[in-house]
Parts: C-alpha cells; structure tokens; sequence
C-alpha cells in the first residue's frame, strides 16, 4: 500500500475484494480522499469504507460486481442528481455507481464530499 498509515484502516477491507483490478481501483478512491481531505476520520462501519468529519457521517463506499457504489446519503444523491446522470452515472435514493470500466469523476467526487462537510458543519449526530 502506497500510504500505510492513512490506509490501515481500509486494509482488511481491501484485502477482501477479489478482482485485483477492482481492488486497485478502490484502494485509488480511498487513497485519493484521504489525501484530499485529511481532517476526515477513517472508518469502517457496517463492513464499509466510510469518512466522517466532526462525528458525522459525509461519504461511504461499497463494492459489487459491476460497480463501486458511493453514498453522500440522500441528501446528497438528490442534490447532485442531475450532475450525476450528466456524468454517466447511474444512482438510486441512496447511492450512486461509479462502473468499473469508466474513470472516476473526481470533480463530481469532490462536489458531494464537500457539500456534505458544509450542509452538516453543525450536525452532532451521525446520519442527517
């Protein structure tokens, strides 16, 4: 792993995703917030990489056969609804499919993590 101590928490769960590319693909998501956004806490919850600010939950992320799924919870998903089908992305009420065969759209990624920050700057509870 490129940044051992930032990803220890992400580790048990990469090791689990099966397709190398899938995983590298993954580890390079997770890899890439936490060096864009280093006040975020890394945890895993609910057997999923997620991030939190302040105690409150802002971005998680999933893995399935034919995607990377990433929930900014529905607040999110319906604000950014239209940039999302705009980029090529396919999402339902709680999350939104990054396929494994298109380049992530870090612009778009970035869009939601800081829209969550701000929105729940005074939120003191985990979910909205």
């Amino acid at each position: 792993m490129k940044d051992g101590k930032k990803m220890e928490t992400f580790e048990d769960f990469l090791k689990q995703i099966e397709n190398p590319g899938h995983r590298a693909r993954v580890f390079e998501v997770l890899d890439w917030v936490s060096r864009h956004y280093p006040d975020m806490q890394r945890r895993i919850g609910w057997n999923q990489p997620m991030f939190t600010h302040h105690g409150t939950f802002i971005i998680g992320f999933s893995v399935s056969k034919n995607h990377m799924a990433v929930s900014p919870e529905q607040a999110g998903i319906a604000h950014f609804s239209e940039e999302i089908k705009k980029a090529g992305y396919d999402h339902s009420n709680n999350l939104m499919r990054f396929p494994w065969d298109k380049p992530i759209d870090y612009v778009l990624l970035q869009k939601m993590i800081d829209y969550n920050i701000a929105e729940k700057a005074n939120t003191t509870t985990f979910w909205r």
